[in-house]
């Protein structure tokens, strides 16, 4: 049944529980709630964190629930992106806009910052198949972007532990979408959407169908059907935004080095002594004596015997704006390669069909099916391959940083000896990925009443299937051949592993930058053929579960539930064609597989003890056949002393069971970038500032699961029919950890790979960092500790003024500690940290939504603001390195070592113009925020993915809605 919620206001009650909680604190302005009152001869129903079906749908636990109209209010396009901008949502989510992630076309949602994959997403109460990659090639998560929007009836978030009732990955919450049980008629919508720079287009269309009535027929059968579509939106179409897209930093402060950071002053910069950026245009040749590097269009290049005038920087770079990027005379020819080929947002083309069949098979039983199919297309486009970029394999890493132009190759500038080479093989194109994803979802279940038990059982298989193609990328072995041919064990190495190459004629040379021209098509084929891999992820389920009321005390009947549970859970990730040996340049490796059974028991309890009080409890053992049994119990009162007012707190302990890609068979070596402290002490400037590493991981069989221990105290008020307010303090205590080893701590400790070739003139430079070796271990433990302040209110404007209803969602982070197994401690609330979980987006302190709807006869109009606050640019508090970049005159960057705080506000408009007929529209970034320029995130370039909105700029859309 539907769940209308909540109402809210402020209390000094709060303030009281906030002060208990944490010795002193402010108190923000009140916010949303999820609480409703019990009106006599309510329908009993099931909440989310419970089997037990009440008339009071205010439990002891934080529940959140949110309705179709509140996802179309708020201007968002999806679920998904709802999802994403809750202010439970505390960081290390995965939007679907980040392309070139692991996780490529899919989108996760974390709640309390602690990862995709310790939130639980359900379907109707029921787990569903993981994305078939891993965030980070570790975690895996459900994809939200399989929920289909139109289908949705309402959302519940379950903001604390849940793992008593639902099992493994609910440490920080869950998130449980329950569709539409029921529908009669016929609905179609259609909508168009556009930014104000007429790119990005959103094109949405659906149609609902049902037929038949349960209580008259004793059937129903609802069918819904999706299409929707985004086009892409490239960095270079957004020259007006401030930073967003731009990877060169000098206009805005920063120098070539690029102070830290990700932000740079264009690729294809010399930065020092044997030191150049890893992707000239036209190429940058190290003088084999001296070890500068110098830059092909370069007439004056030390020791050349060989020049090039043809070699035109500005023709080849588009005209960009050199400005100042040599050292010792070597003239660099840049060009913003992130600008210039990486998208804002990636093209997607999606399909979403939902079916839902029940029969009333006698006046105590219903038999039921449910049927989701999915598929989704993406293509994701990034910058093109630079040659000198190393990798990891399980095997261990493989370091580019040698590649050369040999003594014969006609485009070398020291011709008749091999010198080493920089290059963007910008003639080769840009890095292109394109997932094919499928999602199906089958349930049979019957549901019904046996003497007092009300039961549910069913039959579950969810499966996630996903091709992933690439193109664009180099062949390590053909790149090196084709540049030294005169290298035979380069070439016997290309002939024995890439046919395409040993049909070229002996002794075929790649040709680079301005003779690119000269290359035949049989090149690139050898060069940069198609690679892919695929991915595959299963569930299948049996369950039952019964409860029913059993005595009476004071406060009404007892309730109790028990269940049961069998699943068996499959993942397997082959890896990309060639990363197995480290053979494509810039990609790392990533695959794993595995299968377990896991059975579960589980018991719930509801004591009324009187009318003001009531106790819960529920305990649940999961048994793994790979990792053993875990025992999760948990326990919540609430109190209510008056009318419209209740104390309420919980207890809960959790579990999150390693991943496929944790203690399964396979590894990753992805990207990360690192400072190097020891040649940064000896002097070379290059290596104070973070740059690209590999870092090398297997999965560990040995891993235990992660624990947690859970608390929630808070308050319900309904101070007036028309004005209620939640206030939650909670904390989660999440202990034996899986991470990867902390990537600076691996530095300090040694646990690096390094090119001795990459060693400068400087006595004992080491030569750079090629890759850290870091492993998956149960190592460190966090403790979050926030409040959520949740309200809404109602106005009744008169006759003729309609109404007005104000809303607000508020939640802090006190802290967000974490004490790694050398005992050191990290607390990244309000900063740029935890770069390992949030891709560098940062942990904001404070994220703030305010929204307002006005209803009169036909017209609603709502608007929304959602604001992230400002972020220390730090990797933790008190972070003794100081602040995490700087500008080119050594002063913290941005100004005062703070990235600013960002708000944007969306509306949304419908107009009701019969019966039959709605007309909508919205307009997203209403006031064309422009975001603030992030130096450090790597999940977009120069602006924070929580400022997707703002890159993008102001978003128009219109639609229509019809019932036949």
């Amino acid at each position: 049944m539907k769940t209308d919620t909540t109402r809210f206001k402020k209390s000094l009650v709060v303030r009281a529980l906030l002060t208990a909680f944490c010795g002193t604190a402010t108190l923000m302005v009140a916010t949303e709630v999820a609480a409703q009152t019990p009106t006599p001869g309510l329908q009993r129903v099931e909440i989310t964190g419970s089997n037990i079906r009440r008339a009071d749908v205010e439990t002891a636990a934080p529940v959140q629930t949110f309705t179709r109209e509140d996802i179309v209010n708020s201007g968002k396009g999806s679920v998904a992106e709802f999802l994403q901008t809750l202010t439970v949502d505390n960081q290390g989510s995965v939007p679907t806009t980040f392309g070139n992630g692991f996780a490529s076309g899919a989108s996760g949602i974390s709640l309390r910052g602690l990862g995709v994959a310790s939130t639980l997403v359900l379907i109707n109460g029921r787990r569903i198949a993981p994305y078939g990659l891993a965030d980070d090639g570790q975690k895996i998560f459900a994809d939200l972007n399989v929920i289909p929007l139109e289908a949705v009836e309402r959302v519940e978030i379950l903001k604390d532990g849940g793992s008593a009732i639902y099992g493994s990955d609910a440490i920080a919450g869950v998130v449980n979408v329950i569709l539409r049980k029921s529908y009669q008629g016929t609905v179609a919508t259609a909508s168009y959407g556009a930014s104000s720079y007429h790119d990005g287009a959103e094109t949405r269309a659906s149609i609902t169908h049902g037929f038949g009535d349960m209580e008259e027929k004793g059937f129903n059968v609802l069918l819904n059907l999706e299409l929707s579509s985004k086009n892409a939106i490239w960095n270079r179409d957004r020259n007006d935004r401030g930073a967003v897209g731009k990877g060169d930093g000098r206009p805005f402060g920063y120098d070539a080095q690029g102070g830290g950071g990700t932000i740079g002053g264009g690729t294809g910069a010399i930065l020092a002594n044997n030191t150049s950026s890893s992707g000239p245009i036209v190429g940058n040749v190290r003088n084999p004596t001296t070890l500068n590097y110098y830059n092909r269009t370069q007439q004056d290049g030390v020791g050349f015997t060989k020049t090039f005038p043809g070699a035109d920087c500005a023709k080849l770079s588009g005209g960009y704006p050199q400005g100042d990027p040599g050292f010792a005379g070597g003239k660099g020819c840049l060009i913003d390669a992130a600008h210039s080929y990486s998208q804002i947002q990636p093209e997607e083309r999606n399909v979403n069909f939902f079916a839902r069949a029940a029969k009333q098979l006698n006046g105590t039983t219903e038999a039921y099916a449910e049927l989701n199919l999915y598929n989704a297309k993406s293509t994701s486009s990034t910058t093109p391959s630079t040659i000198s970029g190393s990798v990891g394999y399980p095997g261990g890493p493989v370091s580019n940083a040698a590649v050369a132009l040999g003594a014969s190759h006609p485009d070398n500038p020291y011709f008749g000896t091999a010198a080493r080479l920089r290059y963007l093989a910008a003639d080769v194109g840009p890095r292109v990925q394109d997932t094919d994803d499928t999602f199906t979802r089958i349930l049979l279940g019957v549901k019904g009443t046996w003497d007092k038990w009300d039961y549910d059982t069913g039959f579950l298989y969810s499966q996630n299937k996903l091709d992933n193609t690439r193109n664009g990328y180099l062949q390590r072995d053909v790149t090196f051949a084709l540049l030294n041919p005169g290298n035979a064990t380069q070439v016997a190495s290309a002939r024995a592993n890439s046919p395409a190459y040993a049909a070229l004629p002996a002794g075929t040379v790649w040709r680079i930058a301005e003779n690119a021209g000269q290359n035949s098509p049989a090149v690139y084929a050898a060069l940069s053929p198609t690679i892919a891999s695929a991915a595959k992820s299963s569930i299948t389920q049996i369950d039952f579960k019964g409860s029913r009321e059993l005595g009476k005390l004071e406060g009404g009947p007892i309730g109790i539930a028990v269940g049961a549970e069998y699943r068996r859970e499959s993942s397997e990730l082959t890896p990309t064609t060639g990363t197995d040996r480290g053979n494509i340049i810039g990609l790392g490796y990533s695959a794993f597989k595995a299968d377990r059974n896991v059975l579960a028991l589980y018991g719930e309890a509801l004591f009324p003890i009187t009318k003001k009080l009531e106790a819960s409890a529920a305990l649940r053992a999961d048994h793994y056949s790979d990792v053993g049994t875990s025992v999760t119990p948990k326990v919540g009162v609430k109190f209510t002393p008056m009318s419209g007012f209740a104390i309420r707190g919980t207890y809960a302990e959790g579990f999150r069971a390693p991943g496929a890609a944790e203690n399964g068979v396979g590894g990753v070596a992805a990207f990360s970038a690192v400072s190097d402290p020891l040649r940064c002490a000896l002097g070379v400037a290059s290596a104070c500032g973070a740059g690209s590493v590999a870092l090398i991981t297997t999965g560990n069989p040995n891993l235990k699961p992660e624990k947690a221990k859970n608390l929630t105290l808070g308050v319900v008020w309904d101070v007036t029919p028309s004005t209620s307010l939640t206030a939650d303090l909670w904390q989660i205590k999440r202990s034996n950890e899986i991470n990867q080893e902390q990537t600076d701590a691996a530095v300090a400790a040694g646990h690096v790979s390094r090119d001795i070739s990459t060693a400068t003139s400087i006595p004992g430079d080491p030569g750079g960092i090629t890759a850290v070796l870091v492993n998956y271990i149960n190592s460190a433990s966090s403790t979050v500790r926030g409040l959520d302040v949740d309200g809404k209110t109602r106005f009744d404007l008169g006759s003729g003024y309609g109404k007005l209803t104000f809303k607000a969602n508020w939640t802090h982070l006190f802290t967000f500690k974490r004490e790694d197994v050398d005992g050191s401690v990290r607390d990244f609330a309000g900063t740029h940290g935890n770069c390992d979980v949030t891709n560098c987006m940062g942990t904001p302190a404070d994220r703030l939504t305010l929204g307002a709807t006005w209803e009169m006869g036909p017209w609603r109009v709502a608007a929304v603001s959602n604001t992230r606050a400002s972020l220390s640019n730090k990797l933790f508090k008190d972070d003794p390195a100081g602040c995490a970049s700087a500008f080119a005159d050594g002063t913290d960057a941005p100004g005062g070592c703070k990235l600013a705080s960002f708000t944007t506000v969306d509306m949304s408009l419908l107009w009701k113009a019969s019966d039959k007929t709605e007309v909508f529209g919205v307009i997203r970034n209403v006031f064309n925020r422009k975001p603030p320029l992030d130096p450090l995130t790597y999940g977009a370039v120069s602006y924070n993915p929580l400022d997707y909105s703002g890159a993008v700029g102001r978003f128009f859309s219109v639609g229509l809605r019809h019932k036949f």
